[in-house]
C-alpha cells in the first residue's frame, strides 16, 4: 500500500490514529516506529496556485472573515429533550440537530478590519454605538460651556444618540480619541467655532469640517444621520 504523509507530521508525536474498528483508537502512534511513509507531500492544506483535485482548475487564496457558525449537535440535546421522529419502520429515533448563528462581536471586528484609517475606526451609521461624538472645548468659559450643554440636551431630546466628551482634556486629546473611537459624525463646540458662527461639523470619513449655525445644528445633524443611515 502506498502511504503518503504531510510534512506537518514532523511537528508532533504520540498521535491518536484510527484502528479500523468502531469506537476504538490507537494512542501514541509515531513514525517510523508504528507506520512507514513512502512519499512526503504537502497534502494537508490547499495553497494559492494549487490544482483542484475535483475539476483540475487552479485554486486561489483570499482573505476572509468568519462572522457566522454552523454546529452539528448530533443527538445530544434531542435525546435529553425527548425530541424524536418515527422512521420508515415506525421506530422512534432522536432527531439529528444543528444550529447556526451570527456573532455580534465578530461582525464588529470584521467591520473595524474593513473600515478604518491610520487614526482609528470609521463606523458606518447603521451599526455605530453612537451616531454623534460631541466634543466640548473651552468648557471652563461660560459661552462654549453653556452652548455645548444646550446642544447635548437638544440632541438627546431629539432622539439623537450622542457621546458627549466633557472631560477636562486638551483639544488634541479629544480629537485623537474621537478619531480612534470612530463615531460617524463629529461635532465640536468651542470658543473658536462659536466665534466663526456656530458648531464645527465633520463626518469621520471626511478631512475637512464645516461651520453650522447653532440654530440649525440639530436639524443639520439629523439630516446627516438620515443620509448616513441610507448609505449604510
Amino acid at each position: 500500500m502506498l502511504i503518503v504523509a504531510d510534512p506537518s507530521l514532523h511537528l508532533g508525536n504520540n498521535f491518536v490514529a484510527g484502528a479500523n474498528k468502531a469506537n476504538y483508537h490507537v494512542k501514541n502512534v509515531n513514525e517510523p516506529r508504528d507506520f512507514r511513509v513512502d512519499i512526503w507531500e504537502d497534502i494537508a492544506s490547499a495553497f494559492d496556485g494549487a490544482t483542484c483535485v475535483r475539476c483540475g482548475g487552479t485554486l486561489h487564496a483570499i482573505r476572509g472573515s468568519e462572522v457566522g457558525h454552523i454546529f452539528k449537535l448530533g443527538t445530544r440535546y434531542s435525546e435529553a429533550l425527548g425530541a424524536t421522529f418515527l422512521d420508515a419502520e415506525g421506530v422512534a429515533r432522536p432527531m439529528l440537530m444543528g444550529c447556526y448563528g451570527i456573532g455580534i462581536g465578530r461582525i464588529m471586528a470584521t467591520l473595524v478590519e474593513q473600515s478604518h484609517d491610520e487614526k482609528g475606526i470609521i463606523w458606518p451609521f447603521s451599526i455605530a454605538p453612537y451616531h454623534v461624538a460631541l466634543l466640548g472645548l473651552d468648557l471652563d468659559k461660560p459661552e462654549p460651556g453653556a452652548a455645548a450643554e444646550q446642544l447635548y440636551t437638544e440632541l438627546t431630546d431629539a432622539g439623537v444618540e450622542v457621546l458627549y466628551d466633557d472631560r477636562a482634556e486638551s483639544a488634541g486629546v479629544k480629537f485623537n480619541d474621537a478619531d480612534l473611537v470612530g463615531l460617524p459624525l463629529r461635532v465640536v463646540v468651542s470658543k473658536r467655532s462659536l466665534k466663526n458662527g456656530g458648531i464645527e461639523l465633520k463626518l469621520r470619513s471626511q478631512r475637512v469640517s464645516r461651520i453650522v449655525p447653532m440654530s440649525e445644528a440639530v436639524k443639520v445633524i439629523q439630516e446627516e444621520i438620515r443620509r448616513g443611515m441610507m448609505i449604510g
